[in-house]
């Protein structure tokens, strides 16, 4: 029985698919196909239900799941041993997602710490909405995100790594500088905002259902670029992470509103599985953590 025998029966049982165990294992399905194949020969029993559609645990297979994820526990704890893991030797493919604002601001801070410490890592972002970033990080197909709000799912795991205020924001032509919106201006005015799949968009209708507010006038949209376009452009009113905007406030493009009650502070999050027990995705956390900065300003805007 070898550590690539027991890492792959692990993550095809953990995941529920020899495909997306592939993936994160960064070999071909057909190799872990082998990999697995070859420890059930060892063993002399099956270990998953070949006639199910999903990776189905046989009861031998239930048996050696939890001996396995000790075993690997055991590797785990070796591996962050500075003796016996060198870390710039770390090499595969590390997938990971992030928002837009992460992406505006962070990112490239990020991705040059990685390349000076880990020069053979190849990095693969991806920037999509909160909760498809937790099903991919749920699914096994991202090792790990740093999302706006909080997961919701119980096997993932969180650690919050910032904290966001916002500002309303207006064109100078919508509104006059430092207005105070009223509950009776959400129902009348337009209002930018984000789909529901957005960490935003859940802690924005948190807020209003709080404080039992509506909004009536509803432009909704998946880009955080293009709802801060559209307010300069006129188009209406929106909340907006108050450091990203503040360029665009101090060259007379954009106005800030107060609001009652105040628009809350947003937590960031960086997720992962939590039966994810590879050295990789410590590494990472620690590195991401001190690259993390919303209040780097937007190329597009200076």
């Amino acid at each position: 029985m070898t550590l690539k025998q027991i890492e792959a029966f692990y993550w095809a049982a953990t995941l529920g698919s020899f495909g997306i165990a592939a993936g994160r294992l960064h070999i071909t399905q057909s190799s872990l196909s082998k990999r697995i194949a070859d420890l059930e020969s060892e063993l002399d029993r099956d270990l998953f239900d070949r006639s199910a559609k999903k990776a189905v645990l046989t009861e031998a297979g239930q048996r050696l799941l939890p001996r396995c994820r000790a075993a690997l526990d055991v590797i785990e704890t070796i591996g962050r041993s500075d003796d016996a893991f060198d870390e710039r030797a770390l090499t595969g493919t590390c997938k990971f997602g992030i928002s837009e604002l992460s992406a505006s601001t962070w990112l490239p801070r990020f991705v040059d710490r990685v390349r000076a410490s880990y020069p053979k890592l190849v990095l693969e972002p991806q920037v999509v909405l909160t909760r498809q970033l937790e099903r991919l990080v749920q699914r096994g197909e991202l090792d790990f995100a740093v999302i706006a709000g909080t997961p919701v799912s119980s096997s993932i795991d969180s650690q919050v790594v910032a904290q966001v205020p916002f500002s309303w924001v207006a064109s100078p032509r919508f509104v006059r500088a430092g207005q105070r919106l009223v509950g009776e201006d959400f129902g009348r005015l337009d209002i930018l905002t984000h789909p529901p799949e957005s960490g935003l968009a859940t802690v924005f209708n948190s807020w209003l259902t709080v404080h039992n507010l509506k909004v009536q006038r509803a432009i909704v949209c998946n880009s955080l670029t293009t709802i801060t376009g559209l307010t300069v452009s006129n188009m209406g009113l929106s909340f907006l992470p108050s450091e990203y905007v503040q360029p665009l406030v101090e060259r007379g493009k954009l106005v800030t509103l107060s609001s009652e009650p105040a628009l809350p502070a947003l937590d960031y999050n960086f997720i992962w599985l939590r039966d994810d027990i590879r050295p990789m995705t410590h590494l990472m956390k620690t590195l991401i953590l001190p690259a993390i900065d919303f209040s780097i300003p937007n190329e597009l805007w200076l």
